[in-house]
């Protein structure tokens, strides 16, 4: 077989932004023990993040959200307007409905708080790459408990869509939701492609916050 034939697929090349040198020490430290994840710098501060991500065109920018200069909401959405292709997970130690809502609007494909398992951390970079996104189950339940109104449940959802919505509101990847209700999880994404387009929203995440923004569900 030749050589090329041989070789692994490439990292997913990966950006850790936050101020704090022993959290991006502790990050890096794990992640380099990951199989397919590979670091490629840190940044103290939005404004290195933002400057890395045109140098370096990470795949992945673990982004925290209190920073000196430019914070991380902010950073997020220049670096998703100048680098479209670099997907960016907020992990952060914060889990109120406004900083959440603010990193969604910029364009975050996920929102992870500092608390996750290590080896939870590895496999929502592995599922932001894909193409998913992540909203951790906490901040799902915090913000239900933090909003009041609760409008009707939309019309324009069928009753099995509601479901898969409830499980996303509930941080379920697509593959959980199909084995919870025992179909092909190509069904599930097709449910997930028709929700999206029926709220005309841009992706899972948005989806699970408008879930849990018009209190549609108890995820308790």
């Amino acid at each position: 077989m030749s050589s090329l034939g041989c070789r692994l697929a490439d990292p997913i090349r990966v950006l850790i932004v936050d101020d704090h040198e022993v959290v991006r020490q502790g990050l890096k430290a794990f992640l380099k023990s990951q199989d397919g994840i590979e670091v490629v710098a840190e940044a103290a501060d939005g404004n290195e993040g933002m400057r890395l991500v045109s140098e370096l065109a990470p795949d992945i920018v673990l982004m925290d959200v209190v920073m000196p200069n430019v914070d991380g909401i902010e950073a997020t959405g220049r670096m998703r307007a100048s680098n479209p292709s670099t997907k960016v997970i907020v992990l952060t130690s914060f889990a109120d409905d406004e900083k959440v809502l603010a990193a969604v609007r910029a364009g975050a494909a996920g929102y992870l708080l500092k608390d996750i398992h290590p080896q939870q951390l590895a496999e929502a970079i592995r599922t932001v790459y894909r193409g998913e996104a992540l909203l951790h189950p906490t901040v799902a339940a915090k913000l239900m408990h933090e909003v009041a109104r609760r409008p009707a449940v939309p019309d324009a959802l069928t009753s099995r869509e509601l479901d898969v919505l409830h499980h996303i509101a509930r941080g379920m990847s697509n593959k959980e939701i199909a084995r919870e209700l025992g179909v092909a999880e190509k069904t599930v994404k097709t449910h997930v492609s028709n929700i999206l387009q029926k709220l005309n929203l841009a992706d899972r995440t948005q989806a699970a916050l408008y879930a849990v923004r018009e209190r549609l569900f108890d995820l308790e």
